[in-house]
């Protein structure tokens, strides 16, 4: 009974050591496992984090692109009124060109006219009244002439026709260019 005692006792130990072993087994086991459970919820918050600063720069790089978008738009808004004007003001000023040189041309040929009948005048014929219209019509046309801009080109204009020259440098012939 002995020796069976004796053999029961080693028994319980062993299975005492096998107990002991598993238990320790068991606790490693189980420490590891909520290490692993602490990294997986460690790395889940930073998952989240991540995933949370990731949308909100994607917010933030929508509305600076938006913001862009709406800007970008505003100015080229602007560009385009301010091409729309610029066309206006060349055609207003192509136009006042066009008149200026219209009347321009007038001056000269009233200057001519008035020139031509001094000098038909000067050899003895009675013409005051017709230099008298050609003045007024001068003075009408070379108003007219400047009425738009003040050049200096009126100036140049005037001392090359009184010269008997045209505007193309050409002399003038007594009674060329009269117009009735």
């Amino acid at each position: 009974m002995k020796a069976e005692t004796l053999g029961w006792k080693e028994g319980m130990d062993h299975f005492a050591a096998e107990k002991e072993t598993a238990l320790s087994q068991l606790s490693s086991a189980e420490s590891q496992l909520r290490g692993m459970k602490e990294k997986s919820l460690a790395q889940e918050k930073k998952k989240t984090e991540l995933e949370a600063r990731l949308a909100s720069e994607l917010e933030k790089a929508k509305s600076k692109a938006e913001k862009a978008k709406d800007e970008a738009d505003a100015i080229v808004v602007v560009y385009q009124a301010n091409a729309e004007a610029a066309q206006v003001q060349a055609r207003e000023v192509a136009e006042t060109a066009q008149t200026r040189a219209y009347w321009i041309a007038e001056l000269a040929k009233c200057q001519s006219r008035r020139k031509t009948l001094e000098e038909i005048h000067a050899r003895g014929f009675d013409l005051t009244e017709e230099i008298i219209k050609a003045k007024e019509l001068e003075a009408d046309a070379g108003e007219m002439a400047s009425n738009d801009d003040d050049y200096d080109d009126d100036d140049e204009s005037k001392s090359g026709s009184e010269s008997g020259e045209e505007l193309d440098g050409e002399k003038t012939a007594p009674g060329e260019n009269q117009e009735p």
